[in-house]
């Protein structure tokens, strides 16, 4: 029999009931019982609807309040201190959200014997998605123990509802690997100090009465570091010993095993996942080297992506692993967990039709892997009419002429060299630059948003439900753009900024204005936390009808002597914050979103902009994971930033921004993308993200911020002029802003207002000493 299986279920919620119940805990507005409460139904349900759909391997403990590395790390003791854990008994609730986002001072953290001062763990994208995790900090005074077996009380959850469920913890090998260590430690240091904590787990587990355990280890789909193969090794010997009763199913996932393929078929497990979505290539190769006393789970439903499954092919790729002789340890699954899809296309009534057929979340998805386990073992005819509707999506598709533009396939057709590259190499623009901006040392600026407040909110909801018509709504966001520049001016910062009122998301923002673009209602993922976003979908060639940006900016800037910064989000961000349509390449649409953004960036010169930052924080994210494959893509990447920036006179000054990311394997690629000043997350990291641009020496501006947004603890002046005083250490003074990690659209004005005039108080005192 065929196993219809599941890696893991979206957490928010259908409607982001997570991200409701968190902000109003952290407001103080409801109890951690209340909390838990919502939590505990958000699973309840998750259980119901996959068993629902046919799921017999449903996973649990995929769920988590903040982050599942963080949870992971937490339920083994890997807390730092001076977070208020005395290293004894599960972590508390309190540490959790201050090692998630700081400490603020609240009366439960003081309870908790937690700092004032305490600073959120480093936050960075989990491989290569859009997702968030937080970085586990260890040291050789890091004492791993079970203190929380997270992963049995789920089980009994399950147990207790009348479910039975698979555990999904994420293994050692790759825990260590995704965390940082000080001190001289290296993290795989600590894998013999970790493994008893995960043997007891595993223990636990199979006295709970669970038979399977996922164990989740991504990272051997990367190039391993020196050592790691052998961690594995020892890792994985000593988890089959501990719980010889369990089935271990050791799952990758977001690309190919390649060169691991040996050693992943090598362990001593009971079945191994493989993604043949990412990488199909890879079935024959699993198929002749895994032993067939093994079970294989076949990653064919895209986790990552909103396109229905071409289930004839896919069924196709599992007819082959049953002539392999995989035919009595077969499982159906989808290539990663589905934590980066919606919910439920049901609820999307005002999609396109012809589009909403194309299409597949969350639930919609486990019901193709119910489909496929079932053609598997009984044969097509048994879901005829699944698959009948699969081929007719499929054919609708490749015969939709709105698909393709032929005047945009002229003019990306007719787009030079010289196109891509400012006419004037950076020295010559920075003088030019700074005659027209008479810029004082260290420029203070802001990422670009201002607090989303509840009245921002509101405006946009009385809008669409026709409350209010445009000319009232626009006159509302001038007022508070009017306001928001005067409070700049009055503080004292450089360069400001109209703060973004009027944009909804930095990616919907302009994907409303373009063609080629849907959306959802209720196409909510999450990107960290309580933070959800929902991505839009990129399902036909992109234009740019009319300029999206040029009204506010030009508005902004008429209110001021300073120069205003207008801010675009860049081609390769609104590309990989999208869901992308997958029957022409990546490279192919990000090309044509660059020409979008181009033609916005010469209105906004043209409009008297001096300053335009096209944001690309997801310029990072989207690196494949090998090495081997990097070229390519960085190629094509910064060309596409290239594309969208040069269209400018020496004199307008080009930003870019990027956020939780390490830079150092790609320097050389954010330099050719030739931005005149760059601004990055440094705040976390405590400056060791500009170790890359000191090495590399980086010629032109930076921009490194000192103040971390996503935590909400105020900095003072002397703590954001210590960082940006490290940062001098390694950046020349003359090509040094002073900024934000990032844009403070999440964050209250009780925040920003006394942070940003802390920051212009920092760049004053440095002013000062170095005068």
């Amino acid at each position: 029999m065929t196993i219809a299986a599941n890696l893991g279920y979206p957490r928010i919620g259908p409607r982001r009931e997570l991200k409701t119940a968190l902000e109003a805990f952290w407001a103080g507005q409801s109890t951690e019982a209340e909390l838990q409460a919502t939590a505990t139904g958000l699973r309840a349900g998750a259980r119901a609807l996959q068993q629902g759909s046919g799921i017999s391997h449903i996973p649990s403990a995929d769920f988590a309040l903040y982050d599942h590395v963080l949870e992971t790390a937490c339920a083994f003791g890997l807390v730092p201190q001076g977070y208020g854990w005395n290293g004894e008994g599960p972590v508390s609730l309190a540490t959790l959200f201050a090692l998630a986002r700081g400490a603020r001072g609240s009366a439960a953290e003081r309870a908790a014997g937690i700092p004032g001062d305490a600073v959120a763990l480093e936050m960075t994208k989990w491989f290569d998605t859009n997702y968030h995790y937080m970085v586990p900090r260890l040291s050789a005074a890091t004492r791993p123990r079970l203190v929380d077996n997270r992963w049995a009380r789920a089980l009994r959850e399950g147990t207790q509802h009348g479910t039975r469920t698979r555990p999904v913890l994420l293994g050692p090998v790759s825990l260590l690997l995704l965390s940082k260590a000080s001190d001289g430690t290296r993290p795989l240091d600590l894998l013999p100090a970790l493994l008893p904590a995960y043997a007891d787990a595993l223990r636990y587990l199979g006295e709970a009465g669970a038979s399977w355990v996922q164990l989740d280890e991504p990272c051997l789909v990367t190039d391993l570091p020196c050592g790691a193969q052998d961690a594995y090794r020892t890792a994985f010997r000593a988890l089959a010993d501990a719980a010889p009763g369990l089935d271990l199913l050791l799952t990758t996932y977001f690309e190919g095993l390649r060169d691991n393929l040996a050693l992943a078929t090598s362990l001593p497990v009971s079945g191994l996942h493989v993604d043949l979505v990412r990488a199909p290539d890879q079935l024959p190769a699993v198929l002749g080297a895994l032993p067939r006393d093994r079970w294989l789970s076949l990653g064919l439903v895209d986790g990552r992506n909103v396109w229905r499954t071409d289930l004839r092919q896919a069924l196709g790729q599992v007819q082959l692993a049953q002539q392999a002789g995989f035919e009595r340890r077969l499982m159906v699954a989808p290539s990663c967990s589905l934590l980066h899809v919606p919910h439920s296309l049901a609820m999307e009534t005002s999609l396109d039709p012809a589009l909403a057929r194309r299409l597949a979340f969350a639930n919609e998805k486990l019901k193709e892997v119910w489909a496929l386990a079932r053609a598997a073992d009984e044969g097509e005819k048994s879901v005829a009419g699944v698959f009948a509707d699969s081929d007719r999506a499929l054919a609708e598709a490749r015969a939709d002429a709105r698909l393709h533009d032929p005047a945009l396939a002229a003019r990306l057709a007719a787009v030079t060299p010289a196109m891509e590259h400012r006419a004037r190499p950076y020295a010559e623009r920075a003088v030019a630059q700074q005659a027209r901006l008479d810029l004082p040392d260290l420029p203070v600026t802001a990422i670009g948003s201002w607090p989303q407040t509840a009245e921002v909110r509101r405006l946009r909801a009385d809008l669409a439900r026709g409350a209010i018509d445009q000319a009232a709504h626009d006159a509302a966001m001038e007022a508070l753009i009017a306001e928001s520049v005067r409070w700049q001016e009055e503080i004292g910062v450089d360069v400001p900024v109209h703060g973004e009122f009027e944009r909804n998301d930095m990616v919907k923002h302009f994907g409303e204005r373009l063609g080629g673009y849907a959306f959802t209602k209720h196409g909510w993922v999450q990107s960290y936390g309580s933070r959800c976003v929902a991505p839009p979908i990129i399902w036909a060639d992109v234009t740019r009808p009319a300029p999206m940006t040029v009204r506010w900016s030009a508005f902004a800037q008429s209110l001021t002597a300073k120069p205003m910064k207008g801010m675009l989000t860049g081609p390769v961000t609104m590309m990989q914050w999208s869901f992308v349509r997958t029957d022409i390449t990546r490279e192919a649409v990000c090309r044509q979103v660059a020409l979008a953004i181009r033609d916005e960036v010469a209105d906004l010169e043209a409009a008297g902009i001096p300053i335009i930052q096209i944001d690309e924080p997801a310029f990072r994210e989207g690196l494949p994971l090998r090495l081997a494959d990097r070229a390519d893509y960085l190629r094509w990447a910064t060309a596409c930033f290239r594309l969208s920036a040069s269209a400018v006179r020496d004199e307008t000054q080009i930003h870019t921004h990027m956020c939780y990311s390490e830079f150092n394997d790609i320097i050389d690629s954010i330099a050719a993308m030739d931005a005149d000043v760059i601004s990055i997350e440094t705040a976390r990291s405590d400056m060791e993200l500009l170790e890359a641009f000191a090495a590399f020496d980086y010629p032109n501006g930076i921009g490194p911020g000192v103040w971390d947004i996503h935590s909400p603890r105020v900095p003072g002046a002397a703590e954001m002029a210590r960082l940006a005083q490290r940062a001098a250490q390694r950046i020349p003074r003359d090509r040094l802003w002073l900024n934000p990690d990032c844009g403070c659209k999440t964050r209250g004005w009780a925040e920003v207002k006394p942070a940003m005039a802390n920051l212009v108080a920092a760049a004053r005192l440095l002013r000062a000493e170095a005068a």
